[in-house]
């Protein structure tokens, strides 16, 4: 790496933190280190962080909570969340709260390093990639709905401004590039969050069911703009338009 990539380390067990730490400085990143939350934003208040590892057992403030509360906040730095439990829901719990990769302890810090490279790699793509599309597209229109790219904010025909996740923007945008078309999971896991994304399979069902409820608002046939295909994954049926349209 060329440049430091600063991570941050949130877990209550000083051993853990101790060991990430010393591994991951072998391999050129600079780490800083909390055991819950309130540690973690003084530190986040003084230093720039390019990507958090964060434990979901932490004493206070989980860090499901603790998630959750930076993508309220507007917050995209990548997360890759820690957990004990071995459950399937909170994993998913996670992922729709928008942590970027999940780790199961006891893990490898290898696989730790293997993934952070990954969502780092992913990130820097994503970012050249939204930088491209916001050169040439500021907003997309659907029906009586906007998104609009620059600040991520999908609002509706009375202006209302509705809250999207991470992973619910990046859906609703891969379904806008690509209207009418049907994409199948896989093609909706590798348009919306590139080939090192399968952590993401098993949420994506969840993430279309969210994404309609928003967009369903006060309009009972709103549902049915992503279309189910049975056999083939989805399709966005909307009439699709953005301001680079003549």
């Amino acid at each position: 790496m060329t440049e430091s990539v600063n991570i941050l380390v949130v877990d209550d067990h000083a051993d853990i933190r101790d060991l990430i730490k010393r591994f991951l400085e072998q391999h050129c990143f600079t780490i800083y280190t909390a055991q819950d939350g309130q540690e973690m934003r003084s530190i986040m208040s003084e230093t720039h962080i390019d990507l958090i590892v964060l434990d979901i057992m932490l004493p206070k403030e989980d860090g499901l909570s603790i998630c959750r509360r930076l993508r309220e906040e507007g917050n995209n730095i990548p997360i890759i969340m820690l957990t004990a439990m071995i459950g399937e829901t909170d994993r998913i719990i996670g992922l729709e709260l928008g942590a970027d990769d999940y780790l199961t302890k006891p893990f490898n810090p290898r696989e730790l390093l293997a993934r952070i490279k990954a969502v780092l790699r992913r990130t820097d793509n994503q970012i050249k990639s939204e930088t491209t599309k916001k050169k040439s597209i500021k907003y997309y229109k659907f029906n009586e709905w906007t998104l609009d790219v620059l600040k991520r904010e999908l609002i509706t025909a009375d202006n209302t401004v509705i809250s999207l996740s991470t992973a619910e923007y990046e859906l609703l945008i891969t379904f806008l590039q690509h209207p009418q078309e049907t994409l199948s999971r896989d093609q909706l896991l590798d348009l919306a969050r590139g080939r090192e994304a399968q952590v993401f399979d098993r949420s994506i069902d969840t993430l279309i069911s969210r994404l309609r409820k928003k967009l369903k608002n006060d309009n009972d046939n709103a549902a049915e703009i992503i279309k189910t295909v049975w056999g083939g994954g989805y399709c966005f049926i909307a009439e699709v338009s953005n301001d680079q349209d003549n």
